[in-house]
């Protein structure tokens, strides 16, 4: 199976695990009897995003590491979100969008040669812009998003970070 198709199910999978993490958000915020909506201006330091920021950039990252491997356009999303609700929505769109990719769309991907708006005039080769670009930006912001919310005390550990693992029964 390709690497890089295998990269894009890894993050299709983690955004599961951050709309996860935003339930569990809203659930705490009922616990402590305090609108979700503030967790949504969480940040860890004053010059970072804030968390409904994080979310957002998250999804891009997701959305172009697909599309950029594969040649293909990303969807376009506005960045209008204001609620738990709606990033969550967001979430879930992103990961439909991920599920349309097949690893055929991704045969080539490790020499395609990528665009990025900031890089006028120059491309990347798609394995450079994987492992230099897209995973690091994804994992940093969703970490910042885990550790926005466990720093505002929802209750958050290892696992639910990485989530379910695939296992076989060694037979």
């Amino acid at each position: 199976m390709s690497l890089f198709y295998t990269a894009v199910q890894e993050q299709k999978k983690l955004l599961g695990q951050l709309d996860t993490w935003l339930e569990k958000g809203v659930a705490y915020a009922k616990t402590k009897s305090f609108d979700p909506s503030v967790l949504l201006a969480a940040r860890l330091a004053p010059d970072q995003y804030p968390l409904s920021r994080q979310v957002q950039v998250v999804c891009d990252h997701a959305k172009f590491t697909a599309a950029r491997l594969a040649g293909q356009e990303a969807p376009k999303h506005p960045d209008t979100e204001q609620t738990v609700d709606e990033l969550r929505t967001r979430i879930r769109t992103v990961q439909g969008y991920l599920d349309t990719f097949k690893a055929a769309h991704f045969d080539g991907a490790e020499a395609r040669l990528v665009s990025l708006p900031f890089l006028e005039g120059k491309q990347i080769a798609g394995a450079d812009y994987l492992f230099e670009m897209a995973q690091p930006n994804f994992f940093f912001h969703l970490t910042t998003v885990y550790a926005s919310l466990r720093h505002n005390g929802v209750d958050l550990g290892k696992r639910d970070y990485i989530g379910a693992m695939t296992t076989h029964d060694g037979k």
